[in-house]
């Protein structure tokens, strides 16, 4: 009786050790950036936001298409025949007082006649362009100033920690009124004046824009550098650059892109906001600048307002809602 007792008691402790051991091995074979990456396939409103954001990204990488597909330009002073200027402007045709005009998809500005899709969609290229580079650039920085800041601690740690306390005293929209007038007086009779406020607007969210992720990284870097593998890596006499770069970045990256999903809206938003208050992108396309223009028009002519302000809000909470699921994804301590 005890032989049969042993076989079945053998067989069963076997087939547990199976069952335990075959995920393990499948969980061995995988890295984080690829358990993340099957996190958020899994969230649907991850997957959902990440569909929008890539439409955005589209419509601005292929605005000029775009625009030649509908038939909409940027042109300035249309036919005044498309105007009813006895009646504070309003178009003749489409809306708001006549129905859909097949020529003008989102219809035409009051006064102006300029294409509403055309600078719907060349409003959304200024947008993604100006708030990805910034981020891009205040991203650099923020990694290289935390990265030397978490990893030689002492009088170079306190110094860098100073000048970010200090960036962060600064108001970012009372820094932003007094460049703006700076910027306009000394290159308004530029012919590139264009170019150069927008250049000039990247550089003032680059200016205010680095510190939260040097303080992340700094953080991040002075809890790494504690860690066996640095401490082997500097006894085996390896250069700071490489611990830097090679072991110590590559253990950053997941909170690193945290930072980026949740500081590029965070940018859209201000692009528009200072448009908005004409200390930003005043000439050319600008969705902030649509937005300061329809104001006036808010009752007579809601579409107006509505289109470039629903472009700005369905983005900006797409990609917060991005951000948000990379950021349970790439934390260890969550579990879906």
């Amino acid at each position: 009786m005890s032989i049969p007792g042993d076989v079945v008691a053998t067989h069963t402790e076997d087939s547990v050790v199976e069952d335990a051991t075959a995920p393990r091995d499948l969980q061995a074979g995988r890295s984080p950036l690829r358990i993340a990456a099957e996190r958020i396939r899994k969230d649907r409103v991850a997957m959902v936001c990440l569909a929008i954001v890539t439409i955005f990204v589209l419509v601005a990488i292929f605005a000029g298409t775009l625009a030649n597909l509908f038939n909409v330009d940027l042109r300035v002073g249309r036919p005044a025949e498309q105007l009813d200027f006895l009646g504070d402007g309003m178009p003749l045709n489409g809306p708001p007082n006549y129905g859909f005009d097949p020529e003008h998809p989102f219809g035409v500005a009051p006064k102006t006649a300029n294409d509403n899709l055309a600078y719907w969609l060349y409003g959304c290229r200024t947008s993604l362009i100006i708030a990805s580079s910034a981020t891009l650039f205040a991203t650099i920085i923020g990694v290289l100033m935390g990265l030397v800041a978490g990893f030689a601690g002492g009088m170079v740690d306190r110094v860098i920690s100073f000048v970010i306390d200090l960036f962060l005293t600064l108001p970012f929209l009372l820094m932003a009124l007094i460049i703006a007038p700076i910027i306009t007086s000394r290159f308004s009779s530029d012919p590139s004046y264009p170019t150069i406020q927008k250049f000039g607007l990247v550089a003032v969210l680059v200016f205010f824009g680095w510190m939260a992720v040097a303080r992340l990284v700094r953080g991040e870097t002075m809890s790494l550098r504690e860690r066996e593998f640095i401490q082997a890596s500097r006894v085996i006499g390896m250069p700071t650059r490489r611990i830097l770069f090679k072991e110590l970045l590559p253990n950053l990256v997941a909170p690193i892109v945290v930072a980026v999903s949740l500081m590029l809206p965070a940018f859209i938003a201000a692009e528009a906001g200072l448009a908005y208050l004409g200390i930003g992108v005043t000439q050319g396309a600008s969705w902030g600048q649509t937005i300061l223009q329809a104001s006036p028009y808010f009752e007579k002519y809601p579409l107006y307002l509505w289109q470039p302000l629903l472009g700005i809000v369905i983005l900006v909470v797409a990609l917060n809602l991005l951000g948000d699921a990379i950021r349970d994804a790439v934390d260890p301590k969550t579990r879906r």
